[in-house]
């Protein structure tokens, strides 16, 4: 059968083992396998419960075509409001040439990336993104290199702001941070396909999830520039908490939710004199 024509077949191998999205994951698949014998093996990794992406190999993430490899944590849909939060506070810069913009904890990459395009695309092209990665997670690492290097950007191993060139101190105007916030108690109930095929420690945030958020948060005044922000992901019950450790740590803390993508986003700014962000060039 050639692979064109398989669509009901996998369809039906799909539905049988209970994929919501049976019809649209077929699509997929079949427009992403190259053999009919590449099809059948795919279909079967979804079957046996790999991550979709992880079987296609990319995930789509604010319009792009993102590289995620296997074990590697799978960019959300939601995570795309913090994209266009950020977004939002890179533009309107009066004209400065350069932004320096940093994805910590990034997985694949994908944060950075988005937020590069997406100042390309919309906020000015003019500007010039100094784009930088970090994991401590070898297999995101790697991952990051494949969608971040094209991008321009750079990638880094090590422990949070371990993993960043020192120039970098005082100088970042976004930084950017999906660190994990799932509660170690609520670890076993997530869905299968995250809790046995994606890094545990990109997921697991500790006894109230907010472990590692802290950590990003305690450290981001010596890296942020004058005015820049830091933006991360929470949930809605863990909010107290981090605009707590966000005022602690000397940053102007704000909420952003959204019901469309049901996502909470903390977001901490360093103080500034005047009214706009101090340019450099």
């Amino acid at each position: 059968m050639a692979v064109a024509e398989s669509i009901p077949v996998v369809v039906e191998r799909l539905r049988a083992a209970g994929c919501v999205f049976a019809e649209e994951e077929a699509r997929l698949l079949v427009a992403t396998a190259t053999t009919p014998d590449d099809l059948d093996s795919m279909v079967a990794r979804r079957v046996r419960g790999l991550p979709l992406e992880h079987v296609l190999g990319w995930a789509e993430f604010c319009g792009l075509r993102i590289v995620v490899d296997p074990h590697v944590f799978v960019p959300r849909r939601r995570t795309e409001f913090l994209v266009r939060q950020a977004e939002a506070l890179l533009d309107g810069r009066a004209g400065r040439r350069r932004a320096v913009v940093v994805d910590l904890c990034c997985g694949s990459g994908a944060l950075g990336v988005a937020l590069s395009a997406a100042v390309g695309a919309s906020v000015d092209p003019s500007v010039e993104v100094d784009l930088h990665a970090a994991d401590l997670d070898p297999a995101a690492v790697r991952c990051a290199r494949r969608n971040v290097v094209p991008a321009g950007g750079q990638v880094h191993s090590g422990d949070l702001y371990d993993a960043l060139p020192g120039e970098l101190c005082g100088r970042v105007d976004v930084l950017v941070a999906n660190a994990p916030y799932v509660p170690t108690s609520q670890f076993p109930l997530l869905p299968a396909e995250a809790r046995l095929h994606e890094a545990r420690m990109a997921l697991d945030g500790g006894e109230d999830g907010l472990l590692l958020v802290r950590r990003v948060i305690a450290g981001a005044p010596d890296w942020l520039a004058p005015g820049g922000h830091l933006l991360v992901e929470t949930s809605e019950r863990q909010v107290p908490a981090a605009v707590e450790a966000l005022a602690r740590a000397g940053l102007v803390a704000r909420v952003a939710s959204s019901e469309e993508y049901q996502a909470t986003v903390v977001i901490g700014t360093s103080p500034y004199q005047g009214s706009r962000i101090r340019q450099r060039y």
